[in-house]
């Protein structure tokens, strides 16, 4: 059986976004490949990413060409995203736990452990939030 690792949005976003840590990523992306490793993701991955981009063109970061190409990229990817019906109630448990003001990572970090996989993030803040305890999330930067 393939093994799984659930990425968030911010971590995906360093694949087509040049930023701080973006070879990082796309080193353990190819490795996954390679590896036949499946790439998953809750559906917030998809409105996430696409907000983002929307911002980046709207702020004129990126052309809106750039943003179109960029979009491609993340409708082209290979992310299986899911949606197990326990998500909800895990990703609101987690929050609660964690003391998140909202549960948007939470949704990512509960389909890892539903998964029982790793969860990659570039978001540090929500990495040392959990870090302590929960030692299948990894942070790009360490």
């Amino acid at each position: 059986m393939n093994s799984q690792v659930c990425v968030d949005a911010s971590f995906a976003l360093k694949l087509i976004l040049p930023e701080s840590d973006s070879e990082r990523v796309e080193e353990l992306w190819q490795s996954w490949l390679d590896a036949h490793t499946e790439i998953i993701a809750p559906m917030l991955f998809v409105y996430e990413t696409s907000s983002v981009l929307r911002n980046r063109v709207h702020r004129k970061d990126l052309t809106a060409e750039e943003g179109e190409e960029a979009l491609t990229f993340f409708i082209e990817l290979a992310v299986n995203y899911l949606h197990p019906p326990e998500l909800r109630q895990l990703a609101w448990q987690l929050a609660t736990q964690f003391h998140r003001p909202t549960v948007y990572d939470s949704f990512y970090l509960a389909l890892a452990q539903i998964r029982a996989c790793p969860l990659w993030t570039a978001d540090r803040r929500l990495y040392n939030a959990v870090k302590d305890e929960l030692d299948w999330v990894y942070w790009i930067g360490a």
